[in-house]
């Protein structure tokens, strides 16, 4: 199979129906499937989706009993991923699927193990613009991104590569993150981007800096590298107060007691919550990655029923 196409569904019970009917008329040249997982949507997506999965054989179709998450529905996806390249799309046909053979021969002519898009101009709102701006701008410190290379979730992954992403089983996975561990050799494509069809965007705050301190505490080690020089630089200036109040208590007048307490209460203090909460992350993480916790829970696969 040349192609998989894996669409992360969350409340689109409206779109999700005809996004699948285009796909079939748009890629009907290739061999191909499409794999749904349905992210804990609150809506009647579940039912639609079953349906489909039915209608079409080259249809699969997942349901996870809650919402995990984009990055951890696109991850069971790819597990069920079977095509020689794989797509990832939004449900909601602002990634159009005529864009998709783009991807295609852009990997195929230059090799690609991944494939990422970028956008003459973008339809989201002007805080997911601001949003995807800062993570992208983020991920160029701390993930050795290239900083001209737009992290768009509509992006083509080839199976070599996909196979060793899903090696990873811990409950925060960034597939981005994941892909900058293992490869360099990415390319990138020029698509077009609607503007979305029904509802709104599920992009909040709230998920900007759940990504940010995933990124940040699960995909690099610059938060404990950056408070080494800020240790070191505390220390320096402590001693060096203290060497100064100690020159003043020898040639007077001398300084006062509380001056001394207070100083030296606010950078041990400082000192000790900001290690502390750096400190706590990271065993947060951890803990939370040796405890079990899965990435998605299979309520309903449409390949395990006869």
């Amino acid at each position: 199979m040349k192609l998989s196409v894996i669409i992360p569904v969350y409340n689109s019970e409206k779109t999700i129906r005809p996004l699948i009917e285009k796909l079939q008329a748009t890629l009907s040249q290739i061999s191909f499937e499409i794999v749904m997982v349905n992210d804990g949507s609150r809506d009647r997506s579940e039912a639609v989706c079953r349906e489909l999965s039915d209608i079409y054989s080259n249809v699969r179709f997942i349901s996870l009993r809650r919402n995990y998450g984009e990055f951890n529905a696109v991850m069971c996806g790819l597990n069920w991923a079977y095509g020689t390249y794989c797509v990832m799309i939004d449900d909601d046909f602002q990634n159009p699927p005529e864009e998709i053979l783009k991807l295609v021969d852009a990997a195929e002519a230059g090799d690609y193990d991944v494939v990422y898009t970028y956008y003459a101009k973008k339809q989201h709102s002007v805080g997911r613009n601001l949003g995807s701006r800062f993570v992208n701008w983020m991920t160029s410190y701390l993930l050795n991104k290239p900083k001209d290379l737009y992290l768009s979730s509509f992006k083509l992954i080839r199976q070599e590569v996909v196979q060793e992403i899903i090696k990873y089983h811990g409950p925060y996975p960034y597939i981005d993150g994941l892909i900058f561990r293992i490869t360099r050799n990415i390319g990138t494509v020029q698509v077009a981007h609607q503007k979305r069809e029904e509802g709104a965007s599920n992009y909040t705050l709230h998920k900007l800096v759940s990504l940010f301190l995933n990124i940040l505490f699960c995909y690099s080690s610059l938060p404990i590298r950056f408070f080494v020089p800020i240790g070191v630089g505390l220390f320096s200036l402590g001693f060096c107060l203290l060497l100064f109040l100690t020159v003043q208590w020898i040639i007077g007048p001398d300084p006062k007691g509380w001056q001394v307490v207070t100083a030296t209460l606010i950078f041990i203090g400082g000192i000790q919550c900001m290690l502390l909460s750096v400190l706590g992350e990271y065993i947060g993480k951890s803990f939370m990655a040796q405890s079990g916790q899965p990435q998605y829970v299979i309520k309903y696969n449409s390949s395990e029923t006869v």
